[in-house]
């Protein structure tokens, strides 16, 4: 690095992109990149039980099928939203709730400004209606009990007073727990992406 220059604020993608952080373009997002990376983010800073991370893709994942059973309507636009919901986390990685509080509000600036990247890449609004937002919130909140609670050791008491009281969820979303390697988190998440993105009708202005 030459003396005084400023320092990098971009990433390079195995694509062959480079994405800056600071002013990100949505010509520089590519759902491969964004799979690739989320799959080899671990949650819960891989503090989670099993062979492998349980990876924000399978999260991503795991909220996309939380909220699509609790709204079975949902239009594929926003299930797609929802299944990005974390995609800025595959460049600034996942980090935890505690040291989010630690770096105050410039952490959130950089997620927000590479989410609305991510979104304009691919067609959806910048700030998504209200009524996702809760739902995504409502869908994450369930996603983070079941992990607490089933792979990073906690209580039901404890993950209770920090997610919330949980959703009713099936038994067959257990299925979605069990950590998987990162090569299946991927492709997982990509082939989700591409049934979701598939012959997509008009988007609706709100969620249906």
């Amino acid at each position: 690095m030459t003396r005084n220059a400023p320092p990098r604020a971009w990433q390079r993608m195995l694509s062959g992109r480079r994405l800056d952080l600071l002013d990100p373009s949505p010509l520089d997002v590519e759902i491969e990149d964004i799979a690739h990376g989320l799959a080899r983010v671990a949650r819960w800073n891989g503090q989670t039980r099993g062979a492998h991370i349980f990876s924000v893709a399978q999260h991503s994942l795991l909220v996309e099928e939380i909220a699509r059973l609790a709204r079975p309507g949902l239009s594929r636009q926003w299930r797609r939203a929802i299944l990005l919901h974390d995609a800025p986390e595959y460049v600034i990685g996942d980090m935890i709730s505690p040291f989010k509080a630690v770096l105050g509000g410039s952490y959130k600036d950089v997620e927000k400004r590479l989410l609305a990247a991510i979104h304009v890449r691919f067609g959806l609004p910048v700030a998504p209606p209200r009524p996702l937002t809760t739902l995504t919130k409502t869908a994450d909140h369930a996603s983070a009990f079941l992990e607490a609670t089933r792979l990073a050791g906690f209580s039901s008491d404890e993950a209770m007073r920090f997610f919330g009281r949980p959703v009713a969820v099936p038994h067959a979303i257990d299925d979605w727990i069990e950590p998987w390697s990162a090569d299946v988190a991927q492709t997982r998440f990509l082939a989700r992406f591409a049934e979701l993105d598939e012959a997509a009708p008009p988007m609706q202005a709100r969620p249906a």
